[in-house]
């Protein structure tokens, strides 16, 4: 085995890494409000959103088309130098997921991976590097707009949809309107998992061909092999099987309390977004997506709306490509220093080492299936909701049945 093909190994690894942390990270963006609102328990909830980001990464290749030939510039750079930039970027991308989940904020992965490229790029070749806007590609056009313009429409949207949803049902048996929007928050949250692997794993899958073409393996003209559409796929449903239950908390029942209409007009707002942008092959983020649309059934309802916790997670946004993109830097720069194979060996190690921590963290206020649905009175903040139960009491401990779930 080759030096080049070792490395090319080591980076499709970690991108199906990433594309798993992707899956458990997002898992809240379907399946929050349903589980919140008692439509679907909890491991059933991430069980049909698996096998739905499973279907839905077959639909389409329009985003992973615009994420292998519309971040880096491929006349500028090829074969390994380009093999350890996407290496770099995926790592800057994976650790900026975990300390997110970490704390329970809903940060995007989407942005993740793409400031850790962007910074690896930067650092490897600077700034001639990226392609900042080329027509209608390019980062400004394809990422940075949609990044701000889609949590604000999914907040209209919701917000339009809650309130009609509310006027039209006024009178109405409660009993039987809680029970109808229920149903519907099924059919709803799964079209929102349908999209969602359509969207999230093209993601990874333009990564992985980004690697091929640097091997050589692909030219940047060939055709998305089916190998990789199936493993992006499988990744990403395994991660969303896992069930990111410190994230799921906080959107299902840290940012709004939500009721089942609530939820129905939610779902069905971030679902209609996020497919329309994977048919325009934009690349959106389906956190701040989904995000978006849970403020606007609160304010659509007129319910209280943790501003505080809003807060917390328009500052992880914020900070979201910025940060990973420093990551993605210094990891190209630690691979390049030492050079070749032990270069990326050692940023590898870096990552298993990092991600080790943070999960032992996590083991020391566990979220779960048991405790997902609780959040304390008054806070404002993720963190203390995964060490402080509803009712006050000392945190929830572990067992052998949560000790493996996330």
């Amino acid at each position: 085995m080759t030096v080049e093909l070792l490395v090319l190994l080591i980076v499709i690894s970690t991108a199906l890494a990433f594309d798993f942390t992707n899956g458990f990270h997002d898992t809240a963006n379907a399946m929050a409000t349903s589980i919140a609102t008692g439509a679907l328990r909890p491991r059933v909830a991430v069980t049909l959103s698996a096998v739905l980001n499973l279907i839905g990464a077959f639909l389409s290749v329009a985003v992973a088309a615009t994420v292998a030939k519309g971040i880096v510039r491929l006349d500028a750079v090829s074969g390994q130098d380009l093999l350890v930039i996407v290496f770099a970027g995926l790592v800057g991308g994976i650790l900026w997921n975990l300390l997110t989940w970490l704390f329970g904020l809903p940060s995007s992965s989407s942005h993740a991976l793409f400031g850790g490229l962007i910074g690896a790029t930067l650092a490897a070749l600077g700034w001639s590097g990226v392609i900042w806007a080329s027509g209608s590609e390019g980062v400004v056009t394809k990422i940075v707009l949609p990044a701000v313009l889609a949590p604000v429409v999914a907040a209209l949207v919701s917000a339009i949809g809650t309130w009609l949803v509310y006027r039209i049902t006024k009178g109405s048996d409660e009993g039987k309107v809680t029970q109808g929007f229920r149903w519907g928050q099924i059919g709803s949250a799964s079209l929102v998992s349908l999209a969602h692997g359509t969207n999230d794993a093209q993601k990874t899958m333009g990564v992985i061909f980004l690697a091929l073409v640097a091997h050589g393996t692909l030219t940047k003209n060939d055709e998305m092999p089916l190998w990789v559409m199936a493993a992006c796929a499988v990744a990403i449903a395994a991660g969303t099987y896992l069930g990111g239950w410190r994230i799921i908390r906080t959107l299902g029942k840290g940012l709004v309390e939500i009721d089942s209409p609530q939820g129905l007009a939610a779902e069905s707002a971030s679902a209609a977004i996020i497919l329309t942008s994977a048919h325009f092959g934009l690349p959106l983020s389906t956190t701040q997506t989904a995000t978006g649309s849970i403020l606007g059934t609160g304010l659509g309802k007129g319910a209280e709306v943790r501003w505080g916790v809003m807060g917390r997670m328009v500052v992880a946004w914020l900070l979201t490509l910025p940060l990973a993109g420093v990551a993605g830097a210094v990891c190209w720069v630690i691979a390049h220093v030492i050079g070749g194979l032990a270069g990326v060996l050692v940023v590898f190690t870096i990552l298993i080492a990092l991600s080790t921590l943070m999960y032992l963290r996590s083991r020391r206020d566990p979220v779960h299936t048991g405790n997902v649905n609780e959040w304390p009175s008054g806070s404002t903040d993720p963190q203390a909701a995964a060490e402080k139960p509803a009712d006050g009491g000392p945190a929830t401990p572990s067992n052998s049945t949560h000790s493996a779930q996330v």
